[in-house]
């Protein structure tokens, strides 16, 4: 009872974030659809593997790398989930100034509303979501001279497909685009290269499949 609880508290605060994907619902059916019933909310746990990489700027110093997340999530509402969770990245630094095999490695921490209704016989749940992170990023030890440390605010934005198999279990697919603040990780990378180059700038664009239960 006091994670569906606290669950649902956390949805009740980023509710306003999702509130664009509710535009495919009727008005008229809004309100009862978004019947909030604690003692009927199912909490569970997904698994996430999936690819992506850095953009822009960023995107020229690291390659696309390999990710792994694990997620809580709830859907208090019929038609609004919310989910938080961790997630594990590595990206390739592709510079010639440092090694081979060095990296930047990405630890996350984040929330997500989800918005979107179950079509097709109540089995497939299309969806758009955000919310807010905060990732760690780790120089790898050969990398470290140049590239920094850092701590990253993130704005995730997503959009994916869930399958129901059963009540409880599903299967889905998601991309989802980060943008980040305080990305400052490249810029002695940068400047040792091109002094008039000392901020670069970039997003974190990543490709994802789940599968997971409730309970």
């Amino acid at each position: 009872m006091k994670i569906r609880s606290w669950m649902g508290g956390i949805a009740m605060v980023t509710l306003c974030t999702a509130g664009s994907a509710l535009a495919a619902v009727e008005a008229s059916d809004v309100g009862e659809r978004l019947n909030f019933n604690p003692d009927q909310t199912k909490v569970g746990l997904d698994v996430r593997l999936g690819v992506g990489g850095l953009t822009g700027d960023l995107g020229a110093r690291t390659a696309p790398g390999p990710l792994i997340g694990i997620t809580a999530g709830a859907q208090p509402w019929q038609l609004l989930g919310v989910e938080a969770g961790v997630e594990g990245q590595r990206l390739p630094i592709d510079d010639d100034r440092v090694g081979d095999n060095q990296a930047m490695y990405r630890y996350n921490l984040g929330v997500l509303a989800k918005a979107g209704p179950l079509v097709l016989q109540q089995k497939l749940r299309p969806y758009v979501g955000a919310g807010v992170g905060v990732s760690y990023l780790n120089a790898t030890d050969g990398a470290d001279a140049i590239y920094e440390n850092d701590i990253l605010a993130e704005v995730p934005l997503a959009a994916g497909l869930d399958y129901r198999f059963t009540d409880n279990v599903f299967a889905g697919a998601r991309a989802s685009y980060r943008i980040l603040v305080g990305d400052e990780f490249a810029d002695t990378a940068s400047v040792t290269l091109n002094p008039a180059d000392d901020n670069p700038d970039g997003n974190l664009l990543n490709f994802a499949l789940t599968v997971g239960g409730r309970f």
